[in-house]
């Protein structure tokens, strides 16, 4: 009996494999025996089959906890929701871990041939991106919604390895936005803005199909890459303080009523104005953990949010506040 697969003929193998055990009802053992290999191979082909979209695995669950959150939500914020299940003993990093792992198989659901995607890095941009499955897409491009730079590194690593995860996973062109995540000065933001090379990925980004985010705070477990990476001094924090910031979307500020025009860090922030981003026509939130409740309902107040993907006990203490 072989063990292994020739790598040319794994995606036949895979199809193959799929097809019996999805369409057949048959047991690995007997796939195993019909491939002439093992059954730890067939289970490796089936993975592949599922990572690189040959399959597509679709539950249709009763009325239960999740739908009835999910409707609960839908009801009163006019949100499509999709609530991971997540067990009470799990930490924080667990959560968020599942969450972005369940968002990353969602996303092609959505996502497809000749759409952008506009996604805004940060801690679950990143691990969204460790899970995406494979699907092929043509004249397809994603988009960095804000720029990374600080005073400390440029971001374009942290940045470019996420864009470039999204890119592979979808064999789409990705669109840099080098740019630093906060101006030091307004006036150099809007003299920067009115360069054509600027306008070039601004106008994209305002053309996208699809904004991709989570949400930034300060109070969460799972530290926001905002919060810890440099790009905010003392007199930064005082300020956001002091104006009652509770969250960002793509470093842009809002406070738990939804309000933001007025903030003054925001005139410095290169992720897009509210304004911008409200036009989008499928804007993905992606969240987890309690701590980011206050952020969640500022998020909603300011209308960001037409898509939520968040865990089950978040979830709770939305539908109940």
């Amino acid at each position: 009996m072989a063990h292994g697969i020739p790598h040319d003929s794994k995606v036949a193998n895979a199809l193959r494999a799929a097809q019996l055990y999805y369409l057949q009802d048959m047991t690995m053992d007997a796939i195993a025996r019909e491939l002439d290999t093992s059954r730890s191979s067939v289970s490796r082909l089936l993975s592949h089959a599922r990572d690189t979209g040959l399959v597509e695995v679709r539950l249709h669950p009763p009325q239960g906890q999740e739908l009835r959150l999910e409707e609960a939500i839908r009801a009163r914020f006019s949100i499509a929701a999709h609530v991971v299940p997540t067990p009470q003993g799990l930490s924080d990093v667990e959560r968020f871990e599942r969450v972005a792992m369940s968002a990353a198989r969602q996303l092609p659901l959505y996502f497809d041939s000749n759409m952008t995607l506009g996604i805004a890095w940060g801690s679950t941009l990143d691990a969204i991106s460790r899970h995406l499955p494979k699907k092929e897409t043509h004249n397809a491009t994603v988009v960095q919604l804000n720029g990374a730079g600080n005073t400390f590194t440029s971001g374009v690593d942290y940045a470019s390895e996420i864009l470039h995860r999204f890119g592979q996973a979808f064999g789409a062109g990705v669109q840099q936005f080098p740019v630093p995540a906060f101006f030091d000065d307004p006036r150099t933001k809007e003299a920067m803005w009115r360069e054509r090379s600027t306008r070039r990925v601004l106008d994209l980004q305002s053309k996208a199909d699809i904004a991709l985010f989570g949400l930034g705070s300060p109070f969460a477990e799972v530290p926001s890459r905002v919060y810890i990476g440099g790009y905010l001094d003392r007199s930064d924090y005082r300020s956001l303080r002091d104006e009652k910031v509770i969250g960002d979307v793509a470093t842009v500020f809002y406070r738990q009523d939804g309000s933001w025009k007025d903030i003054e860090l925001n005139k410095r922030a290169t992720g897009p104005a509210f304004s911008v981003l409200s036009r989008v026509a499928r804007r993905i939130c992606v969240v987890s953990g309690t701590q980011k409740l206050a952020s969640l309902r500022g998020a909603i107040a300011a209308r960001l949010i037409t898509d939520l993907i968040l865990d089950e006990h978040l979830a709770e203490r939305l539908v109940d506040g």
